[in-house]
């Protein structure tokens, strides 16, 4: 009895503290100098915890990244062929079309975020290559008959030394089984050097700061508990002059598409998810996530209120998808 009329003291003291003196709760004075006083902690018999949508339910948001874990480790082995059979393999274009924007050079610092299995990674890497053979062939077409000009400046590059930055790609997933696909595939398909698995939570990233050339993030941000964390991260793992790009599920804008691209989503889709992956559940989730990302205006200004400049996005297949692109400067 006498420890319940304590607590209820306790309560009464703390409410008047904070009625007679409101301007105690910021800490701030008159002045504008911070006040140095003791505020009164007042217990409650539980606390409200702010709530997410997981699809189209509510739940709270420790719950979203543990539930989202567990749909990408039951898809994980699966993932890969569900992309073909969900897209009828126009993912790999859309991704094609990603690297297209990029333009990555040789030397290229890649952080691949929520990068599964790595599909951008090892298109990355093909991508870079690729333009490394072009350079050297164009450096070698010129040499056939070279002027006295050329040849001066052979001799001066030799003399410079300069060595071209490796180019790497760092995969980093929260989901050590999607990490543990990616690690296969790249094996089976020959993927080693310059390409690296990391794993690592987009919300918190386990790098320094000004590390990377080319942040990504493919399907996968709409995952993600708190964006707007994940965007700073980003952010602050770039370098300056950095470029952020996502490529992400997004709204259409033609009305009859849109109605073709509902009924294909709710009606196939999950069906697709048992058949192939055993798992209705995950890939119903995963076209309730798509209905619940925002528009492409409105998370082009999350991404600006982040930091970033220059911020566009590319609409695909009519908005099905779109590639959002900013610079940190």
């Amino acid at each position: 009895m006498a420890a319940s009329f304590r607590l209820l003291a306790r309560r009464a003291l703390c409410h008047s503290t904070q009625i007679v003196n409101p301007a105690y709760r910021s800490g701030i004075t008159g002045s504008g100098c911070r006040a140095e006083v003791t505020i009164c902690r007042c217990y409650s018999d539980g606390s409200e915890e702010k709530s997410t949508h997981f699809g189209f339910q509510t739940v709270p948001e420790g719950e979203k990244a543990e539930r989202v874990y567990k749909v990408f480790e039951s898809v994980a082995k699966k993932y890969d062929v569900m992309n073909d059979a969900m897209s009828l393999g126009i993912h790999r274009l859309w991704k094609d079309m990603l690297l297209h924007i990029m333009n990555p050079q040789p030397g290229t610092r890649l952080l691949d975020t929520a990068g599964g299995t790595g599909d951008i990674s090892f298109r990355f890497l093909e991508y870079t290559r690729s333009m490394q053979e072009r350079q050297q062939r164009m450096a070698v077409k010129s040499n056939q008959t070279p002027s006295w000009q050329d040849i001066a400046d052979s001799y001066a590059a030799e003399d410079a030394d300069t060595v071209l930055p490796e180019t790497r790609a760092v995969v980093c997933d929260i989901n050590k089984e999607m990490l543990k696909v990616g690690k296969e595939r790249a094996e089976s398909q020959g993927y080693s050097a310059g390409l690296s698995w990391v794993v690592g939570d987009a919300e918190e990233l386990p790098f320094d700061d000004d590390q990377f050339d080319i942040y990504t993030i493919a399907f996968g941000i709409r995952n993600v508990t708190h964006i707007e964390q994940a965007l700073q991260e980003a952010l602050r793992v770039l370098k300056p002059g950095g470029r952020f790009m996502c490529l992400e599920f997004s709204k259409v804008s033609n009305p009859l598409l849109s109605k073709l691209y509902d009924a294909y989503s709710f009606q196939v889709i999950p069906v697709l998810g048992e058949v192939i992956a055993g798992d209705w559940k995950s890939y119903q989730y995963l076209v309730e996530s798509i209905r619940r990302f925002p528009d492409q205006e409105t998370f082009k200004n999350m991404i600006e209120d982040a930091g970033f400049f220059r911020v566009q996005y590319f609409n695909l297949t009519g908005g099905v998808v779109a590639v959002h692109s900013g610079f940190k400067l």
